[in-house]
C-alpha cells in the first residue's frame, strides 16, 4: 500500500487506490539518485518536475495477487497495479531469508530486482513448499500445478 509520508493512521482507506496512478508511481519509480534525501527515501518516482520520494520497510515492490492462467503465462501482480503492473510468476525463482520469513519474487530491474510476496500470499502458499535441508533451513523445492520446482536461489545476493 502506497501513503503519504505524513500520514498518521495508514489503513485502506487512506492509502492510494487509484490503478492508473499506481500503475504510474511504481513504472517511474528507480533508485534514489539524485543526491536529496538518499538516506531517508532511498527510492524516486519521478512525474514531470515533481520528484516522488519512497521509503519503505522491505522492499518497494510487493506482490499482492496472483493473475488467473496457468503454466507459463501466470502473472504476478505487484502494488495493487493488476494487470498493469506483472511478471511473469517463475516458481523456481522463489526464495525465502531464513532470518526474517519472508518470501521473495524476481521484480522489474530498476527497482532492485526484487519484491517481497505479500504475507498472506506468502502463507497461502506455505504448504507448497518442501524442507529438504529441515525444518530448520530454507525450502530446497516448491510444488505447484502438479510439477516440483526446485528453488535456485538466484535472488540472494540482491537481498
Amino acid at each position: 500500500q502506497l501513503f503519504l509520508d505524513d500520514t498518521k493512521v495508514k489503513n485502506f482507506i487512506t492509502c492510494f487506490k487509484d490503478v492508473g496512478f499506481l500503475t504510474f508511481f511504481f513504472k517511474q519509480l528507480a533508485p534514489n539518485r539524485s543526491g536529496r534525501y538518499e538516506a531517508e527515501f532511498p527510492f524516486l518516482s519521478l512525474c514531470g518536475r515533481e520528484r516522488n520520494f519512497l521509503r519503505c520497510d522491505d522492499r518497494p515492490i510487493v506482490f499482492t495477487q496472483l493473475l488467473p492462467g496457468s503454466g507459463e503465462n501466470q502473472l504476478l501482480s505487484y502494488c495493487g497495479g493488476g494487470e498493469r503492473l506483472a511478471v511473469p510468476f517463475q516458481p523456481e525463482s522463489l526464495v525465502m531469508l531464513p532470518e526474517n520469513g519472508r518470501l521473495y519474487h524476481p521484480a522489474p530491474a530498476k527497482t532492485g530486482g526484487v519484491g517481497l510476496v505479500r504475507s498472506a500470499l506468502a502463507f497461502e502458499w506455505s504448504p507448497f513448499f518442501e524442507y529438504g535441508e529441515g525444518p530448520a533451513q530454507p525450502p530446497t523445492h516448491f510444488i505447484w500445478e502438479g510439477r516440483r520446482y526446485r528453488l535456485t536461489e538466484e535472488l540472494l545476493p540482491l537481498l
